[in-house]
């Protein structure tokens, strides 16, 4: 069995560890915290996690855990990584990441050299070479340093797990897919219910919400980093790939809606549910602006300010689940206009009596402007972003 680092958002290693208990094949949780779920599968079971898990950013194998409270021990510890396993002849290594805490290894660049060499040094031992090539590919190890224990990691995703491909036509201010299909989970959606997002934006919440109604692996139309290193079996990946499109179903009802008052933002997300639909059918889609199609499974785009949001003909008095990323004031516009928009949101409950509303927004007094506590609020982080999730029952 191999040991595998799922890298998240913190905040999300709950859903991601549920996500991997529930898929099919050989896994094995073993531990899970601080944006980072470890567990034990297979190959296949590497393929099928890089494709289906909705909430993980990044795969990474645990190629050495080793204690270094020097760097002769942290040398001699990559040294004796088995990298030939995984690295092919005629690929180089980069050191994209290092972390120290409470450690007394200190000095990141000097970490990233030592790691870099101790690998190099012993892969060219390996295959008789006098150096790596740094020109062509790259594989991409990781070293984190906690209470002097070495994690060294290798890169087995290449692009982050939130570039599903649909999304070509970003928008501002953009939600990851992995942070939007996690606020779907974590707020417990289920498809039977209908989904509305007043702030649509690029249609990330709604498609990825479509998705998980069809039972459409997000990484469908993807290829992984794995796929170039040696134990890559292009049979498995294949038969992986295969399984998972079998699963996909279009014949479900869903009730997916939302909304936008940018008219640019609502053509980009009408544009974006189409190639996830293409990825969702094992199609690779192209880039741009598409005129827009209706189809009964495909969620449903429109050009209406937050403030005349209603509930679609026909679910008015059914309970349903608002889930939405409101205007952040740090990266959209003033604070201030935030807030009044934060304001404006107390009315929806008029509208949307017995629905659910989850929203997530990196700022801490949401509550206030809003006019009432939540039920719940968990801290989250959408990339780099410090961001708070609060869920209301019912408005």
């Amino acid at each position: 069995m191999i040991i595998v680092i799922a890298l998240c958002g913190l905040g999300v290693e709950k859903v991601v560890s549920n996500e991997i208990r529930k898929l099919s094949g050989n896994y094995r949780v073993l531990e899970s915290g601080f944006g980072r779920v470890r567990f034990e599968t297979d190959i296949p079971g590497i393929y099928r996690a890089l494709m289906a898990l909705r909430g993980a950013d990044r795969l990474l194998l645990e190629a050495g855990l080793f204690p270094a409270a020097d760097f002769d021990a942290l040398f001699e510890g990559v040294k004796t990584i088995s990298w030939e396993a995984w690295i092919p002849a005629g690929m180089g290594i980069r050191v994209a990441k290092v972390r120290s805490n409470r450690s007394k290894l200190q000095g990141i660049t000097t970490i990233q050299a030592m790691t870099h060499k101790a690998a190099a040094d012993r892969l060219c031992e390996k295959y008789r070479q006098t150096r790596l090539d740094e020109t062509g590919p790259q594989a991409e190890l990781r070293v984190y340093v906690e209470k002097d224990q070495v994690s060294v990691l290798l890169d087995l995703s290449g692009e982050p797990l939130f570039k599903r491909g649909y999304r070509t036509e970003g928008g501002a201010a953009p939600l990851r897919e992995t942070t939007a299909a996690a606020l779907l989970l974590l707020a417990n959606w289920r498809r039977k219910f209908p989904l509305y997002d007043p702030f649509c934006g690029s249609g990330t919440i709604a498609i990825e919400a479509a998705l998980y109604a069809w039972d459409a692996a997000p990484g469908l139309g993807r290829r992984f980093t794995l796929s170039n290193l040696i134990p890559a079996d292009a049979k498995t990946e294949a038969a992986v790939r295969q399984e998972l499109l079998d699963k996909v179903n279009f014949e479900r009802t869903i009730r997916i809606y939302g909304s936008d008052s940018d008219v640019r933002a609502v053509s980009m997300a009408k544009s974006n549910i189409q190639r996830a639909y293409e990825l969702a059918q094992g199609k690779s889609p192209g880039p741009g602006i598409r005129p827009e199609i209706r189809l009964p499974w495909l969620p449903d785009f429109r050009t209406v300010p937050m403030k005349a949001a209603r509930p679609p003909e026909g679910l008015s008095g059914e309970q349903g689940f608002i889930i939405t990323n409101p205007p952040y004031g740090k990266r959209l516009g003033e604070v201030a206009e935030a807030e009044a928009i934060y304001g404006e949101m107390a009315d929806i409950g008029k509208h949307f009596p017995l629905w659910k509303l989850a929203v997530i927004t990196d700022h801490p007094g949401f509550e206030s402007h809003f006019g009432r506590k939540a039920d719940s609020c968990r801290e989250l982080t959408n990339g780099a972003l410090d961001s708070y999730f609060y869920e209301y029952a019912a408005l």
